[in-house]
């Protein structure tokens, strides 16, 4: 399936774009797969951001491609990579790693504001995240994105899901704003998403979410984020997360082209 041109203009201009029925329900389905055996299984990198005493459970996991062969199945033979190429204009499209986001029936932990690129060993701008749902999301259970903040030219610092900053060493990043005493002054986008559908976004798009208010529906999502043409390796003062450069397998100097096992050109 090819993109349409407003949706590419959309993702270029906002930040942020939806993407619809663009992967067929047997993905989904394999996708459900792998997403159950990354649960029952977690990885190193796992993380519960349930608050203390609430309900429902917000789970994550990222960087678990290589273990999983239905995440390894989807990156290399769905359409994904040609759409993140289609959508950064770029010629190439290297995989940098997958994000689960499971936030279980009543998770009222909201996903605090943030945008992605200050926690990552790349710089460039040819970037692109596609939040794949694997259940219906009413979008007001959805992610939030702040239309044009990817061109604002200001890098926010990192903030852990559990809402505390990272403890930075001089990072030359600003707060972040706060977004919801001042929503009014913002164009924010957010999307009613079935199975098949997808949101892009940049990877400097500030975003956010609230928690799942259903009672009975599960908000599980992958993000599988990609870098291209102008993407190179980078190190960031203090904590990074994923931690590349901490990885056996991560053979990268700064400066770099992404180009490697560990973020293959698809």
């Amino acid at each position: 399936m090819e993109l349409d041109q407003k949706t590419i203009e959309d993702f270029q201009r906002d930040g942020a774009a939806v993407l619809r029925g663009v992967f067929s329900l047997e993905w989904i389905e394999k996708l459900r797969v792998g997403l159950s055996y990354n649960i029952n299984t977690p990885g190193p990198y796992t993380r519960s951001y349930t608050g203390d005493g609430g309900g429902g459970h917000f789970f994550g996991d990222y960087c678990n491609w290589q273990r999983i062969p239905e995440y390894e199945d989807f990156i290399r033979n769905s359409p994904i990579s040609d759409y993140a190429r289609t959508l950064m204009g770029s010629k190439k499209a290297n995989f940098f790693h997958e994000h689960v986001v499971v936030k279980e029936p009543g998770t009222l932990d909201a996903t605090p504001w943030h945008h992605d690129q200050p926690y990552y060993c790349v710089d460039g701008d040819d970037s692109v995240s596609l939040w794949v749902p694997l259940d219906p999301v009413p979008k007001k259970w959805g992610v939030e994105f702040i239309a044009g903040s990817h061109k604002w030219g200001r890098w926010f610092r990192p903030k852990k899901f559990v809402g505390q900053d990272y403890d930075q060493d001089d990072d030359g990043f600003e707060e972040m704003p706060n977004i919801e005493a001042d929503r009014h002054q913002h164009k924010i986008l957010s999307f009613d998403l079935k199975p098949s559908d997808c949101i892009a976004f940049h990877f400097r798009t500030v975003h956010g979410a609230p928690g799942n208010g259903s009672a009975t529906t599960r908000r599980r999502a992958i993000a599988w984020r990609w870098t291209g043409d102008d993407a190179r390796f980078v190190l960031r003062n203090g904590i990074m997360s994923p931690p590349f450069p901490d990885m056996k397998n991560c053979m990268l100097s700064v400066g770099d082209k992404l180009d490697s096992d560990l973020f293959p050109s698809i």
